[in-house]
């Protein structure tokens, strides 16, 4: 079996840009893009998403979130049969965001931070959207800091620029290979998609 195009859906624009690196390193083309708004949204379309992808595959990306769950049993509760070969459900673990903080060595720089201040694996951090905020906070760039670190006033998790830099640190900056050395849930990605390719 072998895709080329995908219908593309995911939680947010930040797990959009991640995704679309991710197919593009694939020579994997996407087609349209569904943005669910959240995972209630998209765990209510996977059962029909699974039965769709037949013609077309479907890239279907997830947080976690919880450390109580693991990524199969996910899985097996969304979908409640069979998986579709050409549905390709992946879960990060825990959120997108360890995804981006495991090329250690470009988010590092990108925050202007010692890398030992992120862990190994990035799986293991168990918020990791602020894990990541807690990180900004320390940074020497301060235009940095100061796009990602929402005002205490604001009684917001992030400010409204954090998906436009951090989208831009993944397209110029995100190190896929070196991600996957860092996060095992998005080595688990690439190994997929590899198989899928050949």
């Amino acid at each position: 079996m072998s895709v080329t195009d995908v219908i593309l859906a995911v939680e947010d624009e930040l797990s959009e840009i991640v995704s679309a690196k991710i197919l593009k390193q694939f020579n994997i083309s996407i087609r349209n893009t569904i943005i669910g708004k959240g995972n209630i949204s998209l765990r209510q379309k996977a059962p029909e998403f699974n039965r769709s992808a037949n013609g077309i595959g479907i890239f279907f990306l997830t947080d976690l979130d919880s450390p109580q769950d693991c990524p199969p049993a996910l899985i097996h509760s969304w979908i409640r049969g069979p998986l579709n070969p050409r549905f390709l459900f992946r879960v990060s673990v825990m959120e997108v965001e360890s995804w981006v903080m495991a090329d250690r060595v470009a988010f590092s720089s990108f925050l202007s931070i010692p890398i030992h201040r992120i862990p190994s694996p990035t799986d293991d951090i168990l918020k990791p959207k602020e894990f990541l905020v807690s990180l900004a906070r320390r940074s020497q760039k301060k235009d940095v800091s100061e796009a990602l670190v929402p005002n205490p006033d604001a009684n917001l998790p992030v400010c409204a620029e954090y998906n436009e830099l951090l989208s831009e640190f993944v397209n110029d900056h995100w190190d896929l290979e070196r991600a996957a050395t860092v996060s095992p849930s998005f080595k688990r990605t690439l190994d997929r998609l590899t198989l899928l390719r050949k």
